[in-house]
């Protein structure tokens, strides 16, 4: 279960009429009609982003006439690493160690200064015209936001990466801006990530299922250098 695990929480999660729902009782936040459309939007975004690593796993799975349960459970494998589902994690870690939006460029100097990544920002895919999907979650959290602290801290790194030119915040940074403005407890974002993306590994899987083929690719080795 991707979602806080709360008997009383769940059983009128269960009971809601669309997912999103689901998930802002899981949560114990107010379902409004603002809050619901914007976890709807968070989870169709997460729903699928071509083959990343947890959908070709998942699309793999699928490929071996694995029954639909083993697929979502190959998908959270790879999503389980620190390079890919718990990138956002890294992003909540980085709102911790600035504390207040007055310390946003001191922390990101110091860390550049010892070559340290930062996470939440760029993406290999989209380069300098930054990730749409972040842009779309940040305007959503501004709509939200009602005097949140940990927003003010994510706004304030993306205002001063802006300033310093650097890379554009991605769709982790910007997820937990938004869980911020919605007040969400710390980690929502990681759960939800997986609840969505597993709607997308079940479309894969349906579609690899439909072709027949078994994924098997092909490996070239190469001699190494003395």
């Amino acid at each position: 279960m991707a979602l806080p695990r709360a008997p009383a929480r769940a059983q009128r999660a269960w009971r809601a009429p669309a997912l999103a729902d689901v998930v802002a009782r899981a949560f114990g936040v107010e379902a409004s009609a603002e809050r619901i459309a914007a976890l709807d939007a968070l989870l169709v975004l997460f729903a699928d982003h071509e083959l990343n690593a947890s959908t070709f796993a998942a699309r793999v799975a699928a490929s071996t006439r694995a029954d639909v349960y083993a697929v979502v459970q190959a998908g959270l494998a790879a999503l389980s690493g620190p390079l890919h589902g718990a990138a956002s994690d890294r992003f909540e870690a980085l709102l911790r160690e600035v504390e207040v939006p007055e310390r946003a460029s001191r922390v990101l100097h110091e860390r550049a200064r010892r070559g340290e990544p930062i996470p939440g920002f760029g993406h290999p895919f989209y380069g300098a015209a930054g990730d749409p999907r972040a842009r779309l979650l940040l305007a959503r959290a501004a709509e939200l936001e009602r005097g949140s602290a940990e927003f003010a801290v994510a706004n304030a790194l993306v205002s001063a990466m802006e300033r310093e030119g650097k890379a554009p915040v991605n769709v982790d940074g910007a997820a937990v801006a938004l869980r911020a403005a919605l007040g969400l407890p710390r980690g929502a974002v990681a759960g939800i990530f997986a609840v969505g993306r597993s709607a997308g590994w079940v479309a894969h899987a349906l579609e690899q299922y439909a072709s027949g083929q078994l994924l098997r690719p092909r490996a070239r080795y190469r001699a190494s250098n003395p």
